[in-house]
Protein backbone atom coordinates (compact mmCIF):
# COMPACT_ATOMS: atom_id res chain seq x y z
CA UNK A 1 0.00 0.00 0.00
CA UNK A 2 1.59 3.40 -1.10
CA UNK A 3 1.27 6.38 1.45
CA UNK A 4 -1.95 7.70 0.01
CA UNK A 5 -3.69 4.60 1.17
CA UNK A 6 -2.48 5.13 5.05
CA UNK A 7 -4.38 8.41 4.87
CA UNK A 8 -7.60 8.08 3.25
CA UNK A 9 -9.60 10.84 1.38
CA UNK A 10 -8.10 12.95 -1.72
CA UNK A 11 -6.62 16.05 -1.35
CA UNK A 12 -8.59 19.49 -1.70
CA UNK A 13 -8.37 21.46 -4.34
CA UNK A 14 -7.25 25.06 -3.51
CA UNK A 15 -10.48 26.67 -3.22
CA UNK A 16 -12.06 24.49 -0.43
CA UNK A 17 -9.45 25.83 2.23
CA UNK A 18 -11.11 27.02 5.70
CA UNK A 19 -8.72 30.40 5.59
CA UNK A 20 -8.05 32.24 2.32
CA UNK A 21 -6.24 34.95 1.53
CA UNK A 22 -5.32 36.57 -2.15
CA UNK A 23 -1.63 36.56 -3.05
CA UNK A 24 -1.04 40.05 -2.42
CA UNK A 25 -2.58 39.25 1.14
CA UNK A 26 -0.16 35.88 1.48
CA UNK A 27 2.53 38.03 0.20
CA UNK A 28 2.24 41.08 3.56
CA UNK A 29 1.28 38.17 5.94
CA UNK A 30 4.66 35.96 4.90
CA UNK A 31 8.40 36.28 4.44
CA UNK A 32 9.68 36.05 1.48
CA UNK A 33 11.07 32.71 2.00
CA UNK A 34 7.85 31.76 4.10
CA UNK A 35 5.67 32.59 0.66
CA UNK A 36 8.28 30.71 -1.25
CA UNK A 37 7.76 27.77 0.56
CA UNK A 38 4.23 28.16 1.66
CA UNK A 39 2.61 29.35 -1.32
CA UNK A 40 5.23 28.35 -3.69
CA UNK A 41 6.09 24.73 -2.74
CA UNK A 42 9.60 25.82 -2.27
CA UNK A 43 12.19 23.83 0.01
CA UNK A 44 14.18 25.63 2.61
CA UNK A 45 18.04 25.06 2.15
CA UNK A 46 19.18 22.02 4.88
CA UNK A 47 19.68 23.06 8.40
CA UNK A 48 19.10 26.34 7.75
CA UNK A 49 16.39 27.07 10.11
CA UNK A 50 16.46 27.12 13.93
CA UNK A 51 13.29 24.57 14.69
CA UNK A 52 15.82 22.16 13.13
CA UNK A 53 16.84 22.16 16.41
CA UNK A 54 13.90 23.35 18.79
CA UNK A 55 13.99 20.64 21.47
CA UNK A 56 11.50 22.50 24.36
CA UNK A 57 8.53 21.00 25.12
CA UNK A 58 5.54 22.84 22.92
CA UNK A 59 3.46 22.93 19.88
CA UNK A 60 4.58 23.86 16.12
CA UNK A 61 1.25 25.66 14.18
CA UNK A 62 1.58 26.49 10.60
CA UNK A 63 3.42 30.20 9.87
CA UNK A 64 0.78 31.26 7.19
CA UNK A 65 -2.37 30.44 9.45
CA UNK A 66 -1.71 29.38 13.10
CA UNK A 67 -3.17 25.83 12.78
CA UNK A 68 -1.37 23.62 15.01
CA UNK A 69 0.70 20.70 13.41
CA UNK A 70 2.84 18.87 15.32
CA UNK A 71 3.40 18.42 18.96
CA UNK A 72 7.12 18.23 20.12
CA UNK A 73 7.11 14.68 21.64
CA UNK A 74 6.33 13.74 18.23
CA UNK A 75 9.88 15.34 16.81
CA UNK A 76 12.88 13.28 16.41
CA UNK A 77 16.44 13.80 14.68
CA UNK A 78 16.38 12.57 11.22
CA UNK A 79 19.68 13.57 10.45
CA UNK A 80 18.38 15.12 7.22
CA UNK A 81 18.60 18.68 7.99
CA UNK A 82 14.76 19.51 8.61
CA UNK A 83 12.40 19.18 10.90
CA UNK A 84 11.54 15.39 11.52
CA UNK A 85 7.87 14.17 12.94
CA UNK A 86 6.31 10.77 13.14
CA UNK A 87 2.62 11.77 13.45
CA UNK A 88 0.75 15.35 12.74
CA UNK A 89 -2.17 16.50 15.35
CA UNK A 90 -5.14 14.92 14.32
CA UNK A 91 -6.38 16.57 11.04
CA UNK A 92 -3.83 18.89 10.84
CA UNK A 93 -2.07 18.15 7.48
CA UNK A 94 -3.54 16.84 4.04
CA UNK A 95 -1.64 15.01 1.44
CA UNK A 96 -1.60 15.32 -1.87
CA UNK A 97 0.92 13.60 -4.94
CA UNK A 98 3.93 15.52 -5.70
CA UNK A 99 5.22 14.28 -9.30
CA UNK A 100 7.93 17.01 -9.05
CA UNK A 101 11.75 17.54 -10.09
CA UNK A 102 11.29 13.88 -11.69
CA UNK A 103 10.62 12.09 -8.73
CA UNK A 104 7.31 10.58 -6.88
CA UNK A 105 7.26 11.90 -2.79
CA UNK A 106 3.92 12.56 -0.91
CA UNK A 107 3.37 16.54 -0.43
CA UNK A 108 2.43 17.54 2.94
CA UNK A 109 -0.14 20.82 3.69
CA UNK A 110 -1.52 22.80 5.98
CA UNK A 111 -5.27 21.01 6.14
CA UNK A 112 -6.69 25.14 7.20
CA UNK A 113 -4.51 27.10 4.59
CA UNK A 114 -3.33 24.51 2.22
CA UNK A 115 0.31 26.21 2.74
CA UNK A 116 3.10 23.11 1.31
CA UNK A 117 5.08 22.25 4.54
CA UNK A 118 7.30 19.56 3.58
CA UNK A 119 6.66 15.52 2.21
CA UNK A 120 5.99 12.68 4.08
CA UNK A 121 8.00 8.90 3.89
CA UNK A 122 7.82 5.67 5.12
CA UNK A 123 11.04 5.44 6.66
CA UNK A 124 10.67 7.02 10.25
CA UNK A 125 10.50 5.49 13.70
CA UNK A 126 8.18 3.00 15.17
CA UNK A 127 5.16 3.18 15.98
CA UNK A 128 4.26 4.68 12.74
CA UNK A 129 7.08 4.06 10.31
CA UNK A 130 6.39 7.54 8.74
CA UNK A 131 8.95 10.55 8.49
CA UNK A 132 6.95 13.80 8.17
CA UNK A 133 10.00 16.10 6.90
CA UNK A 134 9.34 19.72 7.28
CA UNK A 135 10.33 22.81 5.72
CA UNK A 136 10.98 24.61 9.62
CA UNK A 137 10.42 28.43 8.04
CA UNK A 138 6.63 27.15 7.15
CA UNK A 139 6.24 26.77 11.36
CA UNK A 140 6.29 28.65 14.33
CA UNK A 141 6.90 27.30 17.18
CA UNK A 142 5.00 27.97 20.62
CA UNK A 143 6.44 26.36 23.55
CA UNK A 144 4.43 24.50 26.46
CA UNK A 145 4.75 27.62 29.26
CA UNK A 146 3.42 29.62 26.69
CA UNK A 147 0.52 28.02 25.62
CA UNK A 148 -2.96 28.67 27.15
Amino acid sequence: MGLSGLFGGKAREAGEFEFQLTDEEWRRRLTPEQYHVLRGHGTERAGSCALNFEKRAGRFTCAGCGNPLFQSGKKFESGTGWPSFDQPLEGAVGISEDNSYMMHRTEVHCARCGGHLGHVFPDGPPPTGLRYCINGVAMDFAPAEAET
